[in-house]
């Protein structure tokens, strides 16, 4: 078995999704009409992608999801170069925070567009 994806609501899902495909190499899988008249973009690579959602209707912000029952608190992301992906994250003026080196991997974390909060994680 594997994860296939994760649907999120966005505001601008062809934005989210071309920040994310500039900073990890994905690409649009899928693009179209969703549920409520809403719009989604699926954008990953052929293993998994994020689904990014957004209602005709609009949306709330949710404040801190650490505090709430089902909350997406990050997605992490497991990249080949660290260091090459966080001066992506950089030069889009995000602000990678929390680093830490652990076995097996190294990791860090940002605040990217909508204000989701990502692991970027390296093994080996």
């Amino acid at each position: 078995m594997r994860l296939e994806h994760v649907n999120v609501s966005v505001p601008d899902p062809k934005a989210t999704a071309g920040i994310l495909s500039d900073l990890f190499g994905w690409t649009v899988r899928w693009e179209g009409p969703a549920l409520n008249d809403g719009y989604t973009v699926h954008v990953g690579d052929d293993s998994g992608y994020l689904a990014l959602y957004a209602p005709k209707e609009g949306q709330s912000p949710v404040g801190d999801t650490y505090h709430l029952t089902g909350g997406l608190n990050h997605i992490g992301i497991v990249v080949d170069d660290l260091d090459g992906v966080e001066a992506k994250v950089k030069a889009k003026g995000y602000v990678p925070h929390n680093h830490a080196d652990y076995e097996p991997g190294r990791r860090f974390y940002f605040d990217g567009p909508d204000g989701i909060e990502f692991e970027v994680v390296a093994y080996g």
